[in-house]
């Protein structure tokens, strides 16, 4: 008997042809404009299902993308700040300095000397403590303070 009922539609808005990059649009957290990083002490705390999946789909992407020239990753745990909420250090970090002018109201100034316009306004990215829980106290431990690596050579924690 030949059914003439039409054929069902699925609901809801059709299946994006970049879902990733959908996905990553809405702000996750972890995902810059060039990067996705997933913290390992939660990829690994995942429940057993998860990470076989995750672990299936890296796999995947490793022999997808393996034979190109990877380089070393080093990602510094970092948030948005208020320029003028930084401590000297922090100002260091993002090369910014501040003094007094003349007239004794304070002045932010580009390491280059150029005046830095509305620095009450300004945000800036500076490295932090990283929050995500890690089998290490602090994910930094290896990282002097201000995200510059440690000497190669040097003592390992």
């Amino acid at each position: 008997m030949f059914n003439h009922d039409p054929i069902p539609r699925p609901s809801g808005p059709p299946a994006s042809s970049t879902p990733v990059r959908d996905y990553m649009a809405a702000g996750a957290p972890g995902v810059s404009s060039d990067y996705v990083v997933i913290p390992r002490a939660l990829a690994e705390a995942m429940p057993l299902p998860w990470q076989q999946h995750f672990v299936h789909l890296l796999a995947e992407f490793h022999r997808t993308y393996g034979h190109l020239n990877w380089p070393i990753y080093r990602v510094v745990p970092s948030r948005y700040e208020k320029l003028v909420d930084l401590d000297e250090d922090q100002l260091a970090e993002v090369g910014a300095i501040m003094e007094i002018d003349s007239d004794g109201s304070l002045v932010y100034r580009e390491r280059s000397g150029r005046k830095i316009e509305n620095a009450e306004d300004r945000t800036v990215l500076v490295s932090c403590l990283d929050p995500i829980p890690s089998e290490y106290a602090n994910a930094n431990q290896s990282t002097p303070p201000r995200g510059f690596p440690a000497p190669l050579g040097g003592e390992r924690r």
